[in-house]
């Protein structure tokens, strides 16, 4: 069921105002590295429900006088055509997606910049493109040592090697097409170039997940964890903060262990550091922003045993997944939940139990379960999703949305002239097929209507979906789980 618990606007309101406040704590220049995604951040809008997939962007906005953005990427990553599991793009398509997207809405890119940077075919054709492009292009490089040879790396012979990245604004957002793009380390190049002609600028870190003011085992941190189960990051407490403060408050691993390498960076660089702990440096507000923890709490729980069977699914193909499930298990063990708990899961296995056929289940928002039963018209999930729209619309369970005269003959196509072996309509198919008899029928219409209504809501399929089936419903906004066999499976 869904409910709000996360307020939005004044999350936008107060996380523009922390990033202003810092600006002016450093004298009136900012590197802020912003780690996760700008756009489409729906993992946060799936454990803040409330929170809008493009909230951060439009807290941007609300700077965007004061603020230009740096793309970094690993030209090792252009030399791989590293792609983005989520888009299906190269990283270096990514930045050109990047750039386009925030000077669509009015935001200014200043720069790129190659991280590791070494000559190659590909990495100086992706230069050439966006110099045509009008876009400076600057290199960093590696540095021996790093990240622990610290008088090496703020040296002439460390940061001072790396190009000087040209800025006209008070705040710089270091953003970057994924993980490992070296997003940090161009911040502390920046701030060696900057001391060295004199100009007084500040480091501090973006990142929405852990919520540092959240306990540690709350279920929106324990979703953070499994949504990086493939990445090995811990939550933890930060020790530098509770030693310094006395007070508990929560980092992740990875910030926990270079914090005494950054410490030691702007001893260098500065004489003292201006943080004591890896909490001080970041300026998020999300978790001054939930208005209904139980809310809060009951969307990260689903969110990690959706991520429990995404990673089961996988493992059914790749056997190394079998490493991120047990991970998971002890997960959902710590959340103190099992994936029963999403009833979705319970009601499709009672049907797939009755029918000895695959079948399906979704929660719409109201709280109310509807299933879908293999038929030899309809898999499980167009039988579902035609039983939800009826239920949306009021109209009987009994009246045909769809006549069988009108599916019959699409069978045909797809087995006779397509070659297809499964004649049952998939969801995309379904839909066609709805809309063509919305033209005539006043309850295929109405049906047909409630579309936007499913957005949000919970589905869980006791087999895996074909890919149609996921994309389909995905677009729709339903939440997907899928026990980890195929149709072909024999159902036990």
């Amino acid at each position: 069921m869904y409910k709000i618990g996360f307020d939005n606007d004044k999350y936008k309101s107060l996380q523009s105002s922390r990033i202003r406040e810092r600006i002016n704590e450093f004298g009136g220049k900012l590197y802020l590295e912003f780690g996760g995604k700008l756009f489409d951040d729906y993992h946060a809008s799936r454990v803040l429900p409330g929170f809008q997939p493009d909230s951060k962007l439009q807290m941007l906005l609300q700077l965007k006088e004061e603020a230009e953005i740096v793309i970094v990427i690993n030209a090792q990553d252009i030399e791989k055509a590293k792609l983005r599991g989520d888009l299906g793009i190269t990283y270096d398509d990514d930045v050109v997606r990047l750039i386009g997207e925030f000077t669509n809405i009015g935001l200014m890119v200043g720069s790129v910049v190659l991280t590791k940077y070494t000559p190659s075919s590909r990495v100086e054709a992706f230069e050439k493109r966006l110099e045509a492009m009008g876009y400076p292009v600057y290199h960093h490089y590696v540095i021996e040592g790093y990240p622990s040879n610290i008088s090496q790396i703020v040296s002439d012979d460390g940061y001072g090697k790396n190009d000087y990245i040209k800025t006209s604004r008070k705040l710089v957002v270091i953003t970057a097409p994924g993980p490992g793009s070296g997003k940090m380390a161009t911040c502390l190049s920046q701030l060696y170039h900057e001391n060295k002609r004199g100009i007084k600028a500040g480091y501090a870190k973006f990142e929405t997940f852990p919520i540092w003011n959240l306990a540690l085992r709350h279920p929106v941190n324990i979703a953070y964890e499994a949504a990086t189960a493939d990445l090995n990051d811990v939550n933890m407490i930060d020790p530098w903060h509770l030693e310094a403060y006395g007070k508990t408050t929560v980092n992740y691993n990875r910030d926990v262990e270079i914090f005494p390498v950054l410490k030691a960076t702007f001893d260098k660089i500065y004489g003292e550091c201006p943080y004591k702990s890896p909490t001080d440096m970041g300026v998020n507000m999300a978790g001054k922003c939930i208005v209904d923890d139980e809310a809060c709490r009951e969307a990260s729980n689903q969110e990690i045993i959706r991520r429990y069977f995404k990673a089961l699914c996988a493992s059914v193909n790749s056997p190394a997944a079998k490493e991120e499930v047990y991970k998971l298990e002890l997960l959902l063990n710590q959340a103190g939940i099992t994936e029963t708990d999403r009833k979705c899961v319970v009601w499709a296995r009672q049907v797939e139990k009755r029918t000895n056929a695959p079948a399906a289940a979704i929660e719409l928002n109201n709280g109310e379960i509807i299933t879908g039963k293999t038929s030899e018209l309809l898999g499980c999930s167009s039988a579902m999703l035609l039983n939800a729209l009826k239920n949306l619309a009021g109209i009987d369970d009994e009246t045909f949305l769809i006549l069988p005269e009108v599916i019959k003959p699409v069978q045909k196509l797809k087995t006779e002239y397509l070659g297809n072996h499964n004649p049952r309509l998939h969801t995309d198919e379904t839909l066609l097929a709805l809309s063509i008899s919305a033209a005539t029928d006043s309850n295929a219409a109405a049906a047909l209507a409630q579309l936007k209504n499913l957005k949000n809501t919970e589905m869980h399929s006791t087999v895996m979906l074909s890919p149609v089936d996921e994309s389909t419903l995905k677009k729709l906004g339903v939440r997907i789980t899928c026990d980890a066999k195929t149709k072909k499976q024999k159902i036990k």
